[in-house]
């Protein structure tokens, strides 16, 4: 398995570098730069782990930096990745506690990763227990997109949780996974958390996803979120879209698997969900011809309509 995705070690963040794997490698952040940087190089990635970086990143701040600069820096480290609601909701909750001293942020902090654990577990519960409600007792052909695992999280995952969940109770045929592109996360992080859990997979190009869809060879679709807006929209992923609509066209579930924390009141829709636009050398790499542009959005909103069903650590919303 792999090592903890975040962790407090001796007054520094200690990262599982995620652009690394599967060669497994950790970063020591001892600075508010050094963790502004890990988030938008995304050492650290997935929203529950993003919510934990953003308390620890608090805590290391309030012992580095002087009482009056805490707030400057705290909105630094939230505004690192606009998409992930998770990032402000860490920062806002370990800032929460500044007026207690430093010792009480990093509490703050430890809580919010114990709950994390917690969280995920009863996620991937109830998640485990809505599909086989919805289809049947057989082993299930699941597909999900990105990863929303363990390395997501700071423990099990949410989408990858679900899977776990259905795993240990032998409810899982075989899980398709499609790379992620332009960065591969489902081919570098998924297809090992899920070699990992001893779970048969496939793994597919994201182009090839609503095709084996539509051939009958998913019975769901499960897959995490960055960002819910208060009518069910969900940002997640680029590339997540296009499998609601495949789910959609199949009959077949398509449910996302995120903590509560996810779920963002204060975005009405998913129109109002900033799109993270990353480096177009993600997309153009060393292959497409020089002159040629790009578009590279990080994330795509899929419409409340197309969501069989939101699973939270709360409750399940069917939107």
């Amino acid at each position: 398995m792999l090592p903890p995705t975040i962790a407090w070690v001796d007054g520094r963040i200690e990262l599982l570098d995620q652009t690394a794997l599967p060669r497994v490698t950790t970063t020591s952040v001892a600075t508010v730069d050094q963790l502004v940087d890990a988030i938008r190089r995304l050492v650290v990635r997935g929203a529950p782990a993003l919510g934990a970086a953003g308390a620890l990143g608090v805590a290391l701040a309030a012992r580095t930096v002087a009482a009056e600069e805490l707030a400057a820096e705290a909105a630094r480290i939230a505004a690192a990745r606009p998409t992930a609601v998770n990032l402000e909701v860490g920062v806002r909750r370990a800032l929460a506690a500044a007026d207690d001293g430093p010792q009480a942020v990093l509490a703050a902090a430890l809580v919010l990763m114990a709950e994390d654990v917690d969280s995920c577990r009863a996620v991937g519960d109830r998640g485990a227990a809505l599909l086989r409600e919805l289809c049947g007792p057989a082993p299930l052909r699941l597909h999900t997109h990105c990863n929303a695992g363990a390395a997501a999280c700071v423990g099990i995952g949410t989408a990858l949780g679900v899977v776990r969940a259905l795993h240990e109770v032998g409810g899982v045929r075989y899980v398709v996974a499609d790379e992620t592109r332009p960065l591969l996360q489902g081919a570098r992080i998924t297809a090992v958390e899920l070699g990992a859990m001893g779970v048969e997979h496939r793994l597919v190009v994201d182009g090839a996803g609503p095709s084996i869809i539509a051939r009958g060879l998913v019975d769901a679709v499960v897959v995490g979120a960055d960002r819910i807006a208060a009518n069910g929209d969900v940002a997640n992923k680029i590339g997540t879209y296009p499998l609601a609509l495949a789910a959609a066209r199949a009959g077949i579930p398509f449910l996302v698997a995120a903590p509560e924390t996810t779920v963002d009141p204060a975005t009405p829709d998913g129109a109002a969900i900033e799109i993270e636009e990353r480096d177009p050398g993600e997309v153009l790499g060393t292959t497409a011809p020089h002159g040629s542009a790009a578009w590279n959005p990080a994330f795509d909103v899929t419409p409340a309509d197309l969501v069989t069903a939101i699973v939270t650590d709360a409750r399940t919303w069917r939107p």
